[in-house]
Parts: C-alpha cells; structure tokens; sequence
C-alpha cells in the first residue's frame, strides 16, 4: 500500500498548509459575514420605523387621524 501514492512527504504537508491556508480563509469569510447579518446598528432606523408604524395602525392612528382631519374640515 505504501507504493500506491507516488507523492512525497513534502508534497503531502506542501498540500496540508494549502489546504489549512484556504480552510482559514473560508472560516474568516464567514465570520464576517456573521458580523455583517448580526449588526443591528445598520438595521435600527428600520427596526424603529417599522415598529413605530405597526403601533400606529394598531392603536387605531389611520381611523383617529381621517377622523381628525375629517372633523376639522366640517368645521
């Protein structure tokens, strides 16, 4: 069985550290894109907006509002 692979011992660890080399490469390029999903900083005025307008309409603030106006128009 040893004669079946003609490749030398240096070209086995010549090809372990090309593959470690890459297998770090692939590990820090999901880390960041990890970051980058996680960061709730960038998505915060979204967050709040969308929040914001959802307690709006839930509270009834579309009906209030046409009321308001519709009022104020009659007047």
């Amino acid at each position: 069985m040893a004669g079946a692979d003609s490749r030398s011992t240096e070209d086995v660890r010549r090809d372990i550290a090309a593959e470690r080399d890459e297998l770090a490469g692939a590990v820090e390029d999901l880390r960041t894109g990890i970051t980058r999903a996680a960061d709730l900083r960038g998505k915060l005025p979204l967050i709040a907006a969308s929040a914001l307008g959802a307690g709006f309409v839930l509270a009834g603030g579309v009906g209030a509002t046409v009321r308001f106006v519709a009022g104020r128009a009659r007047r």
